[in-house]
C-alpha cells in the first residue's frame, strides 16, 4: 500500500568526487523541512475496542532510519535505476515506525543522482503528493538549509485514554445523527433535496461499480515483488493532440493506455472482441480551499477502455464520450459518500465491509491516475529536479498500475507491475511510446517521434517484434490456445 516516486536531479553543488552525493547535507535539509510535515514523525497506534489506527508521535524517531543510501553499479543507466526502484518498492514499510522512506541513489550516469520516495498511501494521495513535492523541494536554486525548530514528541496516549476515545467516537455518531435530525425538522425541503441528491449519487456509484470486468493475464493473483518502468513525452505534444482531437489531456492519456494495452494483450493471444476492460480513475474529492489536513481524500470513476477498437481515432472518440458522460454523472460523489459513511456514523465495520466487498467483486482491471504537477523548476540545495516518475501500489489480482504526472514541460508515466506476472513490463512501456506516436499521427501533429523520444531499448525490441519475433504468451483463462 505504499506509493512511490523517482526524482532525478542534476548533480549541482551536492556532487562530490566520483559521483558521490553529500548525503549529510540532504539529511540536514530534510530535517529542516519536517516541521512542515508533522505526520512524518508520527506512527500508528491502535485503539483497544474498535482496533482503529490513530496517529501518535514517535518518541524514538530517528531520521537516519528513514533517509537511506544506495549506489548504482557502473554505468548507472536508467535500467539499473528501474531495477533498484522495483526492489525498494517490493519491501514493506515497518508498521511500527513512521510510514515513509527516502532513498538517496548515487552513481547515475552523467553525474546525476536520484531520490526514491516511498510513502504509505494513507499518508498521501495524488493531490497531497503535489503539496508534499512543493513543500519538500524549493523553487529557488539558492535555497539553503534552515535551522530546524526544536521538536519534542508528545507522550503516547495510554490504553485507557485510547479506550475512552473509542467510546467517545462510538457516541459521537448517534449524537450527530440526533442533531442532524433536529436540524432537518427546521428545513425539511432543503434536507430532502440533499438526501435525494445523495441517494441518486450512491445509486449511480453502485451501477457503475457493479459490473464484473474481464479476466486477463494481468489480473491474476500477485506476489510481493515488483518491476518498474517509465518514460516521458513532451507536454506540448499531449496538449496539441488534445486540441486537435477536441478532448482533454486525460483523454489523451487514457487513449494511449488503451492503445498500448490493445497491442500488449493481443500479442499475448487475448481475445479483444467484447472484452470489458475497466479502469478506475482516482478523483480528488477535496473541496475548494482545502489545505490538505486530510492526507488522503479521493473518490473514483470507472471507465471501460475500448480495447477492441482498432482505429485510434475512433478509440479516442469513444473514450472522450465516456469521460464526458462520467463528468456529468454523480458516481464519484456517490463513491465518496460510501467511503466516508463509516467515519460519519462512527461504525468502522462499515468501512471494513466495504473494503472486503471491493476485494471480492474486483470491479476494475487497472488503476490509471493522472496528476498535473508544477511547470516551474524545483531544486534541492541548488540541484535541479530534472524528471519525476510516479508509481502506484498494486492491489489483489491487479498485476499492473499506471501513474501519470506532468512536470516542467514533460508528461511522465510510471508503470509498476508484479515481478512474475508481468516479466515483460518493458515491452508495455514500448507499446505506450508507440501509442503516443499513433495518436500524434492521427491528430496530424508533426515531429511526433522526436517529441516522444523513444528509448534505445524500446527501438530495438520494437524492431525485433516487427521482424516476427515469437511473442511470450502469459497463462490465463482469457487467452486463445
Amino acid at each position: 500500500m505504499h506509493v512511490g516516486a523517482v526524482a532525478v536531479f542534476e548533480a549541482g553543488a551536492l556532487a562530490g568526487p566520483e559521483g558521490a552525493v553529500d548525503a549529510g547535507a540532504l539529511e540536514a535539509y530534510v530535517a529542516s523541512r519536517l516541521h512542515l510535515l508533522p505526520r512524518y514523525r508520527r506512527k500508528l497506534a491502535w485503539t483497544p475496542l474498535d482496533e482503529q489506527p490513530v496517529w501518535v508521535d514517535d518518541e524514538r524517531f530517528n531520521l537516519r532510519y528513514h533517509v537511506r543510501r544506495a549506489r548504482l553499479p557502473h554505468p548507472g543507466d536508467a535500467a539499473a535505476l528501474k531495477e533498484l526502484t522495483g526492489r525498494i518498492l517490493s519491501e514493506h514499510l515497518d508498521r511500527d515506525k513512521p510510514l515513509w522512506e527516502l532513498w538517496i541513489v548515487e552513481g547515475l550516469e552523467g553525474g546525476r543522482f536520484a531520490l526514491i520516495i516511498k510513502i504509505h498511501h494513507c499518508m498521501v494521495d495524488g493531490a497531497s503528493g503535489m503539496n508534499l513535492l512543493t513543500t519538500l523541494y524549493s523553487t529557488s536554486p539558492d535555497a539553503r538549509i534552515e535551522e530546524a525548530p526544536p521538536w519534542r514528541p508528545r507522550p503516547a496516549p495510554s490504553a485507557l485514554e485510547l479506550a475512552v476515545d473509542d467510546v467517545a467516537e462510538r457516541l459521537r455518531g448517534p449524537f450527530a445523527l440526533a442533531r442532524a435530525a433536529a436540524d432537518a425538522m427546521r428545513r425539511p425541503a432543503e434536507v430532502l433535496a440533499t438526501l435525494a441528491e445523495a441517494g441518486s449519487a450512491m445509486r449511480q456509484a453502485v451501477e457503475e461499480g457493479w459490473r464484473v470486468p474481464a479476466q486477463t493475464p494481468l489480473n491474476q493473483p500477485i506476489g510481493p515483488h515488483r518491476r518498474t518502468d517509465w518514460h516521458s513525452v513532451d507536454l506540448a505534444l499531449v496538449k496539441e493532440i488534445r486540441k486537435r482531437l477536441d478532448g482533454t489531456v486525460n483523454d489523451v492519456v487514457l487513449a494511449a493506455v488503451a492503445g498500448a494495452l490493445r497491442r500488449f494483450l493481443s500479442e499475448r493471444g487475448v481475445r479483444l472482441a467484447r472484452l470489458h476492460y475497466r479502469v478506475v480513475i482516482p478523483v480528488n474529492a477535496r473541496p475548494a480551499g482545502d489545505r490538505f489536513e486530510a492526507a488522503n481524500r479521493v473518490s473514483a470513476l470507472f471507465l471501460e477502455l475500448p480495447l477492441d477498437e482498432a482505429d485510434p481515432r475512433r478509440r479516442f472518440a469513444n473514450i472522450q464520450a465516456e469521460t464526458r458522460r462520467l463528468k456529468d454523472s454523480r458516481a464519484a460523489r456517490g463513491i465518496e459518500i460510501f467511503s466516508r459513511m463509516g467515519d460519519w456514523f462512527g461504525l468502522p465495520g462499515i468501512t471494513r465491509a466495504g473494503v472486503r466487498l471491493v476485494e471480492r467483486v474486483r470491479p476494475y482491471n487497472l488503476i490509471v491516475t493522472n496528476v498535473p504537477g508544477p511547470q516551474f523548476p524545483l531544486y534541492v540545495l541548488g540541484a535541479k529536479l530534472l524528471e519525476m516518475h510516479p508509481l502506484l501500489p498494486l492491489f489483489e489480482s491487479q498485476g499492473l498500475g499506471v501513474a501519470v504526472m506532468s512536470y516542467l514541460g514533460r508528461v511522465s508515466w510510471g508503470l509498476i507491475a508484479d515481478y512474475d506476472l508481468v516479466p515483460d513490463v518493458a515491452e508495455l512501456n514500448e507499446a505506450m511510446q508507440e501509442a503516443f506516436e499513433e495518436l500524434a499521427r492521427v491528430a496530424d501533429v508533426g515531429g511526433a517521434r522526436a517529441a516522444v523520444a523513444r528509448s534505445p531499448r524500446a527501438g530495438r525490441s520494437g524492431a525485433r517484434r516487427r521482424r516476427g519475433r515469437p511473442q511470450r504468451r502469459l497463462p490465463s483463462p482469457g487467452v486463445e490456445g
